[in-house]
């Protein structure tokens, strides 16, 4: 299909209804209680933002084979392991190897890694079947639920997902 052809059918198909107006509305939290509970529950664990961005993680561990993981996929820039407390039947984290704290760090400099890194997250997935669709998720910060402060992508599959997602 031609471009023009096809931004002609995506427009079509996002048109209002006769009679109606396509108004944008703005996104609301209805409750910020669940995130607040997280954030306490996470402190109360001793899980809080490190103030050192050189501080050691598990995931740091887990690189260094100080812990166990069950690896699906190492290379020079990142390593894939399943997830400990899987949210669905795949749950997969993708991490680089050279520690970015939080996605809030990012800079220029990590276009290469961050790149690879959603590249080996599509791989994973279509050896591990998950053809039907996945997710693919990152955290950040407190707010977004950051539990482990070294960058980290979810890959999560094997079943539908609900939106929103929380």
């Amino acid at each position: 299909m031609q471009r023009s052809a096809f931004l002609l059918n995506t427009a079509a198909r996002l048109a209002p209804l006769p009679g109606t107006r396509l108004t944008a509305r703005r996104p609301t939290r209805t409750s910020t209680a669940a995130p607040r509970r997280w954030l306490r529950a996470m402190e109360g664990a001793g899980v809080v933002p490190p103030t050192d961005p050189t501080q050691d993680t598990i995931f740091g561990k887990i690189l260094r084979k100080e812990i166990p993981a069950t690896v699906v996929h190492e290379d020079d820039l990142c390593l894939a392991f399943r997830d400990v407390s899987p949210q669905a039947p795949t749950h997969i984290l993708v991490i680089p190897k050279k520690k970015i704290v939080r996605m809030a760090d990012v800079q220029a400099e990590h276009k290469e890694v961050l790149g690879h890194m959603m590249v080996t997250a599509a791989e994973i997935a279509r050896k591990e079947g998950l053809g039907a669709g996945y997710r693919v998720v990152v955290n950040d910060g407190p707010d977004g639920c950051q539990s482990v402060y070294h960058l980290h992508i979810h890959l999560i599959g094997g079943r539908k997902m609900s939106w929103p997602p929380g």
